[in-house]
């Protein structure tokens, strides 16, 4: 009898451990199941989230690009207007300059450019006309001499 009763007892525990078994297994199945489902939904919202984040981020840098853009854009207006006033004052002081060096050259009778080239201009109108007069005397002096020899 007492074997009767460890064999019923066996059959018992091999029915639970089966039971259990079998929960295991279809608990493994859907925990599969659900992974799969998992990784597809990723798949299509984690295209979503890209596409999102990428306009977010085309949002974010164009409000970015505004707020830059006007405070260097007054920056570049304020180099040029500084850039000119300083032009335009370098160029009061190389004029004053140059009027005050001309005074002084003057004071001390030396000649300015345009006297040099007034001068120069002169002197080439006076050999041309010296040449003229020495080959008219030539002349004269050529027909001269054929003359006192005839």
């Amino acid at each position: 009898m007492g074997d009767k009763k460890a064999s019923g007892q066996e059959k018992q525990v091999g029915q639970i451990a089966e039971q259990m078994a079998d929960r295991v297994k279809e608990s493994a199945n859907q925990i599969w199941l659900a992974g799969l489902g998992a990784y597809s939904k990723a798949e299509e919202e984690g295209g979503k989230l890209f596409e999102a984040l990428v306009q977010d981020g085309e949002k974010l840098e164009a409000k970015t690009r505004s707020i830059v853009d006007k405070p260097l854009t007054a920056a570049k207006e304020k180099v040029e207007t500084v850039r000119a006033r300083a032009t335009g004052s370098w160029e009061k002081v190389e004029k004053a300059f140059d009027i005050r060096v001309s005074k002084a050259l003057h004071r001390l009778n030396i000649p300015t450019r345009a006297d040099v080239d007034s001068l120069t201009q002169r002197i080439g109108e006076l050999e041309a006309q010296l040449q003229k007069i020495e080959q008219a005397a030539s002349k004269r002096r050529s027909s001269a001499a054929k003359s006192t020899k005839s």
